[in-house]
């Protein structure tokens, strides 16, 4: 028994003291058979014999400039890819190809400002794609192209400012989508076609000023909407009407709210439905008017229509006033033609009666 107890601490130490992977890379550790680390390696490219069984590698934070096509080829069994924390400005058509058991892939901190259709070709097992922190401008319907599987995908800290119609169109199984401190200005019908199984989309940190109605009505699974820190003034009730969901948890703080008595009951309509929670409502605070800039608006809120309400009830008095005054004089006129009559008649008669 007491072999039996030991025996595991002396193989834990042995193999904590022993050598590394003698077929390592020059300049990287393996501490695994399956897994290589070439941090700091200072490689300015891929001209580097792997181990054909490495299965996790990590080549961030070199100097890489480019990933040619089939530049992993020799390393068929890889399911993470680590590239962050490069100088990369190309992806070559077939980069990643045939890596077809990769699940995870990280090319965040890097130069790259363009995304060929056929880049992701042979990733049908891809769940992670890490883009944050690059250049990129523009997404289009080809800039996904053969991510079947895609499951979390995070674009912040990019320069987007323009996504097209079906950008989206081939990720059906997408789960997370963060479009997170990009230049997003306006949210369009089409923009998130497809994605009945999208989770979380994180808009923050955008100059969205602009949403249309029917853009989130594709997000039958949505489960967190963040909207905040944005250039939204005002919002309409159909836009979060149309999220066709079972809960829905919505961020909204740090736009500048144009405080009136629409928004008061946008935001009271919001509170009444029941799948859709306003989890930083008590946060919002008013932009304008310039009297309310700073206030919260819960605790404004009862007094956005009060000037509306006076004006409504000021029209409407003067409308009544000036009914009633109508029917009145009018009254007075008919009696007044009445009473002209019957004296004009009567002098009629008085007339004939001395004839």
């Amino acid at each position: 028994m007491y072999l039996l107890w030991v025996l595991p601490l002396l193989m834990g130490v042995h193999s904590r003291n022993a050598p590394q992977n003698k077929s390592c890379v020059l300049g990287c550790r393996c501490p695994l058979d399956l897994k290589v680390i070439c941090k700091h390696a200072s490689l300015t490219n891929l001209s580097i014999s792997l181990p054909p069984l490495t299965e996790d590698l990590d080549l961030s934070m070199s100097q890489l400039i480019s990933i040619p096509s089939r530049a992993f080829q020799t390393t068929r069994r890889l399911r993470i890819l680590i590239l962050n924390n490069n100088n990369i400005k190309a992806l070559a058509n077939g980069a990643f190809s045939p890596l077809e058991r990769l699940h995870k892939l990280d090319l965040s901190q890097n130069l790259i400002s363009f995304l060929n259709e056929n880049i992701w070709m042979d990733l049908g097992s891809l769940k992670e794609l890490l883009l944050t922190h690059n250049k990129l401008t523009n997404l289009d319907s080809r800039s996904f192209y053969h991510l079947d599987t895609l499951q979390r995908l995070n674009l912040s800290h990019n320069e987007i400012n323009a996504i097209q119609s079906r950008a989206f169109g081939s990720m059906s199984t997408l789960r997370q989508l963060h479009l997170d401190n990009n230049n997003i200005t306006s949210l369009k019908n089409g923009m998130f076609s497809m994605l009945r199984s999208l989770e979380v989309l994180n808009l923050r940190n955008n100059s969205i000023m602009f949403v249309e109605f029917g853009v989130f009505s594709p997000l039958t699974s949505l489960a967190l909407l963040d909207l905040a820190h944005n250039q939204l003034k005002t919002i309409y009730f159909k836009t979060f009407l149309s999220l066709n969901t079972y809960s829905t948890h919505i961020m909204l703080e740090g736009n500048p709210w144009n405080c009136d008595c629409d928004l008061q009951r946008v935001f009271w309509k919001l509170c009444d439905v029941k799948r859709l929670f306003l989890d930083d409502y008590h946060n919002l605070t008013c932009k304008e008017p310039p009297l309310l800039t700073g206030q919260s608006l819960k605790h404004v809120e009862t007094q956005l229509c009060i000037a509306e309400t006076v004006t409504v009830l000021i029209i409407t008095v003067t409308v009544v006033i000036t009914v009633l005054a109508a029917i009145v004089m009018a009254e007075r006129k008919r009696k007044r033609q009445g009473q002209d009559k019957h004296w004009t008649e009567g002098s009629d008669l008085s007339c004939d009666s001395q004839n």
